[in-house]
């Protein structure tokens, strides 16, 4: 089976439809050949882009319904991670502009305030939709905006304590709003924990609609069998828990679980809960990843995020075959360190197949954890292992780290626990765009005593690191690694251990040294041939430590060239700052030589492609290598002594 077919002899109702105001004009019956119709023009869109195609798919019905039925952008609809609010963006005026979408210039991937009034509030990370929510609710009951508040947000996303601070907070004001669980058993990776097993008890004990006190006038209202069935239904949910589901003794009405993908059943129940709901209701919907579509629905991941592909088929675009991901790189690494020592243990936050620890797991299923999207949890998690004695290696992308820096700083470091830091999707990630950079990491971890901090410049040199943060003992350690492919170096039969601390030299020069920490290495290499080409000698050197620094190295560059350059995929305050502090301190910024970090800009990266990214950026080698002109121009107009002739340009240094 493939893209659901057409109606026969239909008037297409999508064509029309400008804003959710047209839905309001629209029959029942209409809003459900609508829907049908926003499923198909959702698979052709991203069959062209590429994109999350399955999350969107499961809330086809859902989006239809809370248009409908709530008069956005007044009433704010706020979509959780927001890479499901695809169907939202062609029903929000934002149809023909799919055409770009994740593309250079063209729509996030995500909500984002800038895009559109209907996007209130911007995401794309998990678990803030209710925070934001209550945030509106909390600003109208003092007079800022009068619209209602509705929430929507994944099962997998109520794995992590954020969500669940919300509802704490939410039952206890009291406000008015709706929470829609989309109850689908998956987020990435199949939803994990106590919690999933408490919504599967949920829909397999309780399979009408609980109404509570608040809602009781209402339940004349409801279809059957909610009608008759309201009060039998609220019982057996309450025998979950010994009085009333999880929802409930936070403070929210449980209405649920109802079919995500019954319209009519949607369209009655959000009526009735608009016109005499009071105080914060929870609907538990379950709902279909992938939904309409066979070849999202029968893969792994339902398709949760796939290139181009054939709509009719749902074949996936070829791409030409390269060297292996950074990602595969890692986990087979760290799969074969596991062979050898029994006390390596590996944690993902909801992230296996990204972070490549689905393949750790089959090898060794009894040692890897999936936590959640609980990245807090897992940091905590690990330094407990750690402190048990075993090695837990913590795989968990550089943006999804930021969210557990506490637990660094006061779980980790301050103890001196050596956890193992895996930083996937280090650097400027491409289509994503700026909610998913691993921007910032290099610079929170370096200011940390004790932490250990590493990049990767190629895939063999992340074979090597993982094999020492294997061994390592003495505190924390981390290293970071890009997306995507590698360089296409051979792969060592086996990491060996880094010297803690020390960089290397790869081609050596005389006039200009560039000190790459990271993946830049390749674009310092091409940097250097084009200063050959103009007659400077340079070196280039791989730092592969950010800390400890390599203090000798970087004083040999200083003491031995005219310009130094520092190169890194990762914002200002990080690796350069760090050599730039030493240099200062040793008392070598004395003008004898002209430094130069170069970072990503001072700016959040609109999406694009990585490369477009990293251009933008001043990052490719053509930009390295004008820095490193710019610079001795620079010392030259100071009026040091001896002249560097080039090609048909003398610079006096």
């Amino acid at each position: 089976m493939g893209i659901v077919s057409k109606p026969e002899n239909a008037t297409p109702l999508l064509d029309g439809i400008e804003t959710p105001e047209g839905l309001r004009r629209l029959s029942d019956a209409d809003l459900g050949r609508l829907a049908e119709e926003l499923r198909r023009d959702t698979i052709a869109k991203v069959a062209a882009t590429g994109g999350h195609l399955g999350s969107t798919l499961g809330v086809i019905e859902l989006t239809v319904a809370i248009h409908a039925v709530f008069d956005t952008p007044r009433d704010k609809l706020i979509w959780d991670v927001g890479h499901q609010a695809y169907a939202h963006k062609i029903l929000t005026g934002r149809r023909e502009a799919m055409a770009g979408l994740r593309q250079d210039g063209g729509l996030s991937g995500f909500t984002k305030r800038s895009e559109s009034p209907y996007d209130p509030f911007g995401a794309a990370h998990s678990s803030t939709s209710i925070s934001a929510g209550l945030g509106f609710a909390a600003a109208r009951a003092l007079g800022y905006g009068d619209g209602d508040v509705v929430a929507v947000i994944g099962d997998g996303a109520m794995s992590a304590g954020m969500a669940y601070e919300a509802m704490n907070n939410a039952g206890a004001l009291g406000q008015r709003m709706f929470v829609i669980l989309n109850d689908n058993e998956m987020s990435i990776s199949p939803s994990v924990g106590a919690f999933a097993k408490h919504l599967s008890a949920l829909c397999a004990r309780a399979p009408m609609v609980g109404m509570d006190v608040v809602l009781k006038k209402a339940a004349a209202r409801l279809p059957e069998p909610f009608k008759t069935g309201a009060a039998r239904a609220r019982q057996a949910v309450g025998a979950l828990t010994g009085n009333s589901s999880l929802f409930e003794h936070m403070g929210f009405s449980y209405v649920g679980p109802v079919d995500g993908h019954n319209l009519p059943q949607l369209l009655t129940i959000l009526r009735t809960l608009k016109s005499h709901a009071d105080g914060p209701v929870l609907i538990h919907a379950i709902t279909r990843k992938g939904a309409g579509y066979a070849p999202a629905e029968n893969s792994a991941d339902k398709y949760h995020g796939v290139g181009s592909f054939d709509a009719k088929t749902g074949t996936l675009s070829k791409s030409k075959p390269g060297a292996p991901a950074f990602t595969r790189v890692f986990a087979d690494a760290l799969t074969d360190e596991a062979a050898r020592d029994g006390s390596i243990v590996a944690i993902t936050a909801a992230m296996a197949s990204g972070t490549g620890l689905d393949i750790f797991a089959r090898a060794h299923p009894e040692r890897m954890f999936d936590v959640g999207i609980a990245e807090q949890h897992a940091v905590t998690f690990a330094a407990g292992l750690a402190a048990a004695g075993m090695k837990p290696f913590c795989a968990i992308y550089s943006t999804f780290l930021q969210r557990a820096y506490d637990q660094i700083v006061h779980d980790v470091a301050l103890q001196g626990l050596p956890v193992r830091f895996a930083i996937d999707r280090a650097g400027l990630v491409g289509a994503d765009g700026p909610t998913h950079a691993g921007a910032f990491d290099v610079a929170f971890l370096s200011n940390l005593p004790g932490f250990t901090v590493m990049a990767a410049a190629d895939e063999a040199e992340l074979v090597h690191m993982v094999a020492t943060a294997a061994v390592h003992e003495s505190g924390p350690i981390a290293f970071r690694y890009p997306r995507g492919e590698g360089t296409g170096v051979a792969l060592p039969d086996r990491g060996v251990p880094l010297e803690i601390g020390k960089g290397r030299v790869i081609r050596q020069g005389r006039d200009i040294a560039f000190l790459s920490f990271g993946a830049r290495l390749g674009e310092c290499l091409a940097a250097a041939d084009l200063l050959s080409a103009r007659g400077l000698s340079t070196t280039v050197a791989d730092a592969r430590f950010a800390k400890p620094l390599d203090t000798g190295l970087v004083e040999d560059l200083a003491r031995s060239h005219d310009v130094l350059i520092t190169v890194e995929e990762g914002s200002s305050g990080g690796f350069g700052a760090a050599v730039l502090r030493h240099l200062a301190e040793s008392g070598h910024l004395d003008g004898s030589v002209a430094v130069r970090t170069l970072t990503l800009p001072d700016r959040y990266e609109p999406h694009a492609s990585p490369s477009l990214m990293y251009e933008r950026s001043g990052l490719t080698a053509p930009h390295l290598a004008d820095a490193a002109l710019s610079s001795l121009e620079k010392r030259a107009s100071r009026g040091n002594e001896q002249p560097i002739r080039l090609a048909s340009v003398t610079y006096i240094c």
